[in-house]
């Protein structure tokens, strides 16, 4: 069954550059945020791996995980607000959920829901003190199975506003797919016991011919 929101969604637009929002907790990133004028390009970051579970398992994984590993990476430590947990109910459209992080937090709007393929979102507050460099818009989890394995794409569609933006761009993109692993990580170790005590829960797509949505 899908499900869709019944009335008009008001997304970001690409077109117009927003305005700048209030101050935060940021230190150097609202500062350096301060420096460059807003960018009304979208970037879209989108991160694939493999987990040794049905659909419907990782579907399930995905809607009961809720505490974030509390274990990080260097750069993701050093550069970004920590991941904590993540409340609401993902599977009603129109549903808030909230993401929060060590000294803030994020709210997304659920957009579309297809089990046990897709969860779709839009982010309708940030507050993370990064915001002078990066705005988050929305995203997805995409769910599909890949020979007897199954995939998870997550998507981050953003806006980056540090210049130049062919140096700041890859940079910006390594940090998400980091993150995007660290809470993909955490959900492989949410897993029953079942699905991964005799075998590996995740593994890299190197191993299969499984090509994220683009």
């Amino acid at each position: 069954m899908i499900s869709r929101p019944t009335g008009e969604v008001s997304l970001p637009s690409a077109s117009s550059a927003p305005p700048r929002p209030e101050p935060h907790t940021g230190g150097w990133f609202w500062l350096l945020g301060w420096l460059f004028p807003r960018n009304a390009a979208t970037d879209v970051v989108a991160t694939s791996v493999l987990f040794h579970a049905s659909p419907e398992t990782v579907w399930q994984r995905m809607l009961l995980y809720e505490d974030v590993p509390t274990h990080p990476p260097l750069l993701l430590r050093v550069l970004l607000p920590r991941p904590v947990r993540t409340i609401g109910d993902k599977t009603r459209v129109g549903a808030a959920v909230q993401c929060t992080y060590d000294g803030g937090h994020l709210v997304k709007r659920i957009l579309a829901v297809e089990p046990p393929h897709l969860v779709q979102f839009e982010v309708i507050e940030q507050r993370l003190g990064i915001e002078g460099c990066v705005t988050t818009l929305g995203g997805s989890y995409q769910i599909r199975p890949c020979s007897d394995q199954t995939e998870i794409v997550l998507t981050t569609n953003y806006r980056g506003h540090l210049r130049p933006r062919s140096f700041w761009r890859p940079v910006e993109r390594l940090l998400a797919r980091q993150l995007h692993r660290h809470v993909l990580n955490g959900m492989r170790a949410s897993l029953p016991r079942s699905e991964s005590s005799t075998r590996p829960a995740f593994v890299g797509r190197s191993n299969l011919e499984c090509l994220p949505p683009q």
